[in-house]
């Protein structure tokens, strides 16, 4: 697998979240900000919950490592 993004790089890509949001609106969010396929399949991979801010999706993909 290809290495788990920053996760600051990946913040760069979801900007305009609009927090709570879930899995799926990340993923969304990020592609269509132009996020690379490392960026994706992170985002993919993260728990199907709900996000209450930058922190906790920074939180989970530090766990992916």
């Amino acid at each position: 697998m290809a290495e788990i993004p920053n996760p600051i790089q990946v913040q760069k890509f979801l900007k305009g979240v609009d927090y709570p949001v879930d899995r799926q609106k990340l993923v969304d969010t990020a592609k269509r900000e132009g996020a690379d396929q490392n960026v994706l399949q992170a985002l993919q991979q993260l728990p199907e919950r709900q996000y209450n801010g930058p922190n906790a999706v920074a939180e989970e993909m530090g766990k992916l490592r």
